[in-house]
């Protein structure tokens, strides 16, 4: 029972009675049984009732010995816990569960979700990148998601600080899909917890994992794997040259679904892998034109979304309180690295900049001053300010 030593692709299966969904609970949670394992062995046994009586015997002659497969009570404890979160059980054969991720090779057999269901009907593509985003970038992450949702598209991400949470947050209006790394139920990071309870309520939530499970490193790969796999495209916005992103774009060409990156200056290091993407074939875009262009899709349930309305003079000045103005050395380093996380070589207006950090012109200049002087920023006509060199 060692993953990837055969091929995962499900054979068409008929509709399930509640106890086989059990059943398949069951044989999915169990002891060294993962997606291909539990692929194969429905495959060789006819249903996962069969499969988990022979387990015990599979497993000695691996020699694993006093195998025991996952007892009922995990499974009802399981259940018990997706139903206190409103949580719906999707299988394979479910007439909910998108096509596209079903012709994947190790498509997920089971998957938690809470929210609209009906989002995975309709044409869907993926928006992911960097956790620490620039402002440049959370910017096209929201410009790009917002006109995907006018044009009827749901956009797809991870619920990630930074890109993702730009994308899901531009697109609540529209249709969004969060694939989250950790169980169904389970608020991470834990800066997201808001955008996590508009999504359930708004948007779909979407997790492979036990409900309650906690997500672990080894989990994301496999959740990049879901996020391309529902869509019809998959769109990176920034990414170093070696991140989760990158991964979600090699699965989907795996996958066969078009790759398209949004360029980056070449200084940055959070554009070298869109710039790697776009040397290697990946889709050059400007705009949410291009990206309709290259996925040749045309939506099968246009959203109601109206088009972005242009900010109020109300909108561009209404500024929260700024913070305290006496700080201690440790919060103003804090300042000083959310500032700079926030810049990248391509030049940012000051004025979007003040928005974004949610401060005053005045407040904020002080700690532009500062940075200016220790030369980790630039000033540059026309109230532009970029990285140092």
């Amino acid at each position: 029972m060692i993953e990837g030593q055969f091929s995962s692709r499900p054979p068409p299966l008929p509709p399930m009675a509640d106890e086989e969904r059990f059943s398949w609970l069951r044989l999915l949670r169990s002891r060294r049984v993962g997606v291909a394992t539990f692929h194969r062995l429905l495959a060789e046994y006819g249903s996962a009732e069969q499969a988990l009586a022979a387990l015990p015997e599979i497993a000695r002659a691996a020699g694993v010995p006093n195998y025991e497969i996952c007892p009922p009570g995990v499974i009802e404890a399981e259940i018990r816990a997706a139903r206190a979160a409103g949580a719906r059980l999707l299988c394979l054969n479910d007439p909910f569960y998108p096509a596209a991720l079903a012709g994947i090779d190790e498509a997920p057999p089971l998957l938690w979700a809470i929210g609209r269901i009906d989002l995975l009907g309709r044409a869907m593509l993926a928006i992911v990148g960097a956790r620490n985003a620039s402002s440049l970038g959370t910017r096209m992450a929201r410009g790009l998601a917002r006109e995907l949702g006018v044009q009827g598209f749901v956009t797809v991400s991870g619920l990630a600080r930074g890109i993702d949470a730009a994308a899901h947050g531009a697109s609540l209006d529209s249709g969004t899909i969060a694939v989250v790394a950790g169980g169904v139920d389970t608020v991470y990071p834990a800066e997201n917890a808001r955008l996590r309870e508009d999504i359930a309520r708004e948007g779909l939530i979407l997790s492979e994992q036990p409900m309650g499970m906690a997500p672990q490193a080894r989990h994301f790969p496999r959740r990049n794997r879901i996020i391309s796999g529902l869509a019809q495209g998959v769109v990176v916005v920034e990414a170093a040259a070696k991140s989760g992103s990158l991964i979600t774009a090699r699965d989907a060409l795996d996958q066969g679904r078009e790759v398209l990156a949004v360029p980056g200056h070449p200084f940055d290091a959070r554009a070298a892998g869109c710039n790697m993407l776009i040397r290697d074939g990946a889709q050059l875009v400007r705009n949410a034109a291009d990206v309709i262009a290259a996925v040749a899709v045309q939506p099968a349930a246009p959203a109601a979304a109206e088009a972005p309305q242009e900010e109020t003079p109300q909108e561009k000045t209404a500024i929260p309180a700024p913070p305290p103005p006496r700080r201690s050395l440790r919060e103003t380093a804090a300042l000083h690295r959310a500032i700079l996380a926030r810049l990248s070589p391509s030049p940012l207006a000051e004025d979007q900049l003040i928005r974004d950090m949610a401060m005053t012109a005045g407040e904020l200049g002080v700690t532009l001053v500062d940075l200016e002087i220790e030369g980790r920023i630039q000033r540059q006509p026309g109230g532009l300010i970029s990285l140092g060199r």
